[in-house]
């Protein structure tokens, strides 16, 4: 049965802790999930969750350490010594351990390296530190087992079983020269069927998926997807072997981008929570509210300038909010399409095909909502049946251009290195409002001839 942390449960282990009675917190949580220690540790206030820390195993608390939001951690951290984060560190895997040195301050990361007492383990941490945090390097292991293909299959599984003891889950066995180098791997079945005195040579499989440390974490992603790998292989500029990724941390890497992409295409630059200050939240939000205000600006201006001239056809300010919100809603259908494509690599084709299926995809679009719409003006709003053909018009060719502007840019951006997903929301709206607020008015000045 799922654990349920009801407020009586949650009471329970604030009095234990109030009245420092570590023993009957051991036993009150003894059975429960590393998970449901951490949902239990951010109910908590920083104290009781410090003192929680501190008094249980370490097993324990190093996994549910990386289960808390990164928020509750970092107030965790700061109440403990470097000696007690190291013995936390101890217990992770270098990769997990390397995330939360990174967010410590640099005089206390040294201070904790400096407490690890398994050197290799220390040093692993330190060198996954100098890797970009989005890239293979920085997404990697160190923990993993590999075996020589110059050894024979005995010596292989004694290897193998001391590896092992420090490697949390073996998805593969990966089979290097005596320089370390990468030169496949090996099957556990092959392995257990060879004869004891046979080389790791003659039975490893030379096919292996791999990528370098400088590998981007969005690429490593879409590896792991198309070949349907639990873990990939990491190595160095000169092919040395020097860590694995994991599925759960893909996984991890992937929900971190989707939820950057997210507040993105929501206007919102920088990585925030609902929690954060009103200081951060702002400075994460006014940036692109800023723009859209600028946009009504020039929208509002271009009707002016406009406004003056229409004598008897003012009848066509009723349809600006019409126009201006089908340009956005348009923009963003196609830029969020080419968005996900980018992402998942599957947009094919170059970029006049993709293009022109756009403006056939908008012209189809056009003609259903113009033909509503001319409807609408013409029978409900009784408009001159002209101004009624006019507005239809400007509708066709308004969504058009937004699915042309909305493909567009974010190609664009992809092939100048910038992140897509800035060009949905507030972006490719304000733009298309602007855009189509003119074109309107331009194709109405031409037809009706204000």
């Amino acid at each position: 049965m799922a654990f349920q942390l009801t407020e009586q449960f949650l009471e329970q282990i604030e009095q234990f802790i109030a009245q420092r009675d570590g023993n009957a917190i051991k036993e009150l949580l003894h059975e429960l999930h590393f998970a449901d220690v951490a949902e239990i540790l951010e109910e908590l206030d920083s104290d009781e969750a410090t003192y929680l820390i501190n008094i249980l195993e370490s097993e324990i608390t190093s996994e549910a350490l990386m289960e808390v939001d990164e928020d509750v951690r970092e107030k965790i951290l700061e109440r403990l010594s470097p000696k007690e984060i190291a013995r936390e560190l101890a217990e992770m895997d270098t990769d997990d351990a390397a995330d939360v040195v990174s967010e410590l301050d640099e005089h206390i990361q040294r201070k904790v390296i400096d407490k690890l007492e398994d050197e290799e383990h220390a040093a692993g941490i330190v060198e996954l530190l100098k890797y970009d945090e989005d890239t293979a390097g920085g997404l990697m292991a160190k923990e993993l087992v590999k075996v020589k293909d110059t050894w024979t299959t005995a010596g292989c599984v004694r290897e193998m079983r001391r590896q092992a003891k420090n490697v949390t889950r073996v998805h593969s066995i990966y089979v290097v020269d005596k320089e370390g180098k990468l030169k496949g791997r090996l099957s556990l079945k092959d392995l257990l069927t060879a004869p004891e005195r046979a080389h790791i040579s003659d039975i490893y499989i030379p096919k292996v998926d791999f990528v370098n440390v400088h590998t981007e974490g969005e690429d490593v992603a879409r590896i792991m997807q198309k070949y349907d790998l639990e873990a990939i292989p990491v190595v160095d500029d000169d092919g040395i072997l020097v860590g694995r990724v994991t599925i759960d941390d893909i996984v991890d890497f992937i929900r971190d981008e989707a939820e950057k992409d997210y507040q993105m295409a929501a206007g919102i630059s920088g990585d925030v929570e609902a929690d954060d200050s009103i200081i951060k939240l702002t400075k994460a939000r006014l940036p692109w509210l800023l723009i859209g205000v600028l946009g009504g600006l020039g929208a509002a201006s271009i009707i002016e300038q406009f406004s003056g001239s229409m004598g008897d056809f003012f009848i066509l300010l009723s349809f600006v909010p019409l126009i201006q919100a089908t340009a956005g809603n348009v923009g963003v259908q196609s830029s969020a399409i080419v968005v996900q494509g980018l992402a998942n690599d599957s947009l094919d084709g170059s970029i006049i095909k993709r293009l022109l299926k756009e403006s056939l995809l908008g012209l189809v679009n056009g003609l259903a909502i113009a033909i509503l719409a001319l409807g609408v003006s013409h029978f409900i709003f009784k408009t001159p049946y002209v101004v009624s053909i006019t507005i239809g018009l400007a509708l066709i060719v308004v969504i058009i251009i937004a699915a042309l502007i909305g493909t567009f840019i974010p190609i664009f951006l992809d092939k100048r290195g910038i992140d897509p997903a800035v060009a949905t929301g507030p972006f490719i709206t304000t733009s298309n409002d602007v855009f189509g607020i003119l074109i309107y008015f331009l194709i109405a000045k031409l037809i009706l001839g204000f």
